[in-house]
């Protein structure tokens, strides 16, 4: 068994004499007298980009299908680029967060499960996942269904609000590919399964870009073109990943379909609500900018500018992203194993090469900063202002080296519930009620409606980074033992298979 099953072992194996890092009887990790820091940090480093590198890539490839649609759409007017801004980022993004964050409870089981040895319980987890997944989106349509209305009544303009309410619901079936296609992305990031969602992924994004041009471009379907190609795109995601699951590459984890997929649904419930609520927290925050953003002067100038910097933003937090995936892996798989030590020097790795990488895209945006509007959009005005917002983006970017980065080690050990009433206070208490009082009050627009949210992100960083640092990493491990055994790990699968 090797990196090409799935399995990624603690360190990478050495026989070259020399005195070898590995793990200790505790858990830890103990330094020969010949070895350094630095070799610690490269060992570690490894098992970091063996997960991130795919998890990256696969999240900028289908990150990227909607920004491709958004991207070519914007060509087409101001009106549509407001309207397809407005929708993915208010009520698609209702959809993407609450179902992104209710699947990432399989961050957790399925990560512990996983690094404890108890394989078989993964598929149920994913199956007890599609279960509430599905059912919540069923709820998730109503929103989509009165988009028009409800942005209407956030204080939109009617003609965007007409138009992105044609858009969503065009929009309905890419909601249940969400409901389906995050759980398997958690179920296999568990096992280290990366590199296939990535050559999935990049392949369905080359296809996706050839319809786009065909129906948006070239066969002039505006919208609806859209909607087509980016709802076909999704769906076509999903059966890929699931075709790959089911054909026996998974035999240790995936054992067919059972009756077991709905025992025991209000715990999972509870958990899956909890990772959404503290997700949705987060990734609304900038939801909620632009809707005030269309209450300013300018709606459509204002909301623009604000669904760029949201893109370009977008697009940077891919990296993070799959740093995320990787320290969530990391920590639930080690404390799976009783491996705590290992876990915490794990966080820290991942914060340094954050840090590195996120500083490096801030100082590029910003030496770029009257230079990369162009790409989004011909309006002069709309330039100038994405040019004004450019340094706050900055900001937030720097500020995504560390968040992100505790929000996943907070998932890969179980924390959600806490994390969600940390988001709950830095980020509309300290966060949106200041940007408005800044933005509406003081006349600063969407700079004040910015700067409200970086204090807020400050705020839950300073909170988090505190909690990690006084983690007992040992009771982490008991934990884990615990959630394992309640949630049924050790009671196995056994003949309910339906498949």
């Amino acid at each position: 068994m090797g990196p090409e099953d799935g399995w990624v072992p603690l360190l990478p194996e050495k026989d070259d004499g020399a005195a070898v890092i590995t793990p200790a009887g505790g858990g830890g990790w103990t330094a020969a007298p010949l070895r350094s820091f630095c070799e610690d940090v490269w060992r570690e480093a490894y098992l970091i980009w063996y997960i991130a590198g795919p998890a990256i890539l696969t999240s900028i490839f289908q990150y990227s299908m909607s920004s491709v649609t958004q991207t070519l759409v914007g060509h087409l007017g101001t009106l549509e680029l407001a309207a397809v801004g407005i929708q993915n980022l208010v009520i698609s993004g209702i959809g993407f967060g609450v179902m992104l964050g209710m699947g990432s409870a399989l961050e957790t089981l399925c990560g512990q499960a996983f690094g404890a040895g108890e394989h078989r319980m993964m598929g149920i987890y994913m199956q007890r996942s599609w279960v509430i997944l599905l059912s919540t989106a069923a709820v998730l349509t109503v929103p989509y269904l009165f988009a028009s209305p409800i942005l209407r009544l956030l204080g939109q303009s009617a003609e965007i609000a007409e138009l992105a309410g044609k858009f969503s619901l065009w929009m309905i079936p890419e909601l249940f590919a969400f409901a389906i296609n995050f759980p398997i992305m958690k179920f296999l990031q568990a096992q280290s399964r990366v590199m296939v969602m990535m050559w999935i992924s990049a392949a369905v994004l080359a296809l996706h870009l050839l319809l786009s041009w065909l129906f948006i471009v070239k066969l002039g379907t505006g919208l609806v073109g859209a909607a087509i190609t980016l709802n076909f795109t999704w769906w076509l995601l999903v059966a890929g990943q699931l075709s790959y699951v089911v054909s026996g590459c998974c035999k240790d984890s995936w054992t067919g379909f059972s009756w077991l997929a709905f025992a025991d649904l209000t715990n999972f419930l509870g958990l899956s609500l909890a990772s959404a609520v503290m997700l949705c927290l987060e990734y609304w925050i900038y939801m909620v900018v632009i809707i005030l953003a269309g209450l300013l002067k300018n709606p459509e100038i204002a909301v623009d500018a604000a669904s760029i910097c949201m893109n370009v933003e977008g697009w940077i937090f891919m990296i993070p992203f799959g740093l995320i995936a990787a320290i969530s892996v990391r920590v639930s798989n080690e404390l799976g194993a009783g491996r705590p030590k290992a876990a915490r020097f794990s966080v820290l790795v991942v914060i340094m090469i954050s840090v590195v990488l996120q500083s490096t895209f801030a100082l590029l945006i910003f030496l770029t900063r009257k230079d990369f509007p162009i790409i989004f959009t011909g309006d002069k005005l709309v330039r100038e202002e994405v040019t004004r917002l450019a340094p706050f983006l900055c900001s937030t970017v720097l500020l995504a080296s560390v968040q992100p980065v505790l929000s996943g080690v907070a998932v890969g050990a179980g924390w959600q519930t806490t994390v969600a009433y940390i988001n709950l206070g830095c980020y509309y208490l300290l966060g949106i009620a200041p940007g408005a009082l800044l933005g509406f009050k003081f006349g600063l627009g969407l700079e004040g409606l910015w700067g409200g949210v970086i204090i807020g992100v400050v705020v839950q960083t300073i909170i988090l980074s505190v909690i990690t640092l006084r983690t007992d990493w040992d009771k982490e491990v008991l934990s884990a033992k615990e959630r394992i055994a309640v949630w049924g790990g050790s009671a196995g699968v056994h003949s309910d298979g339906i498949s």
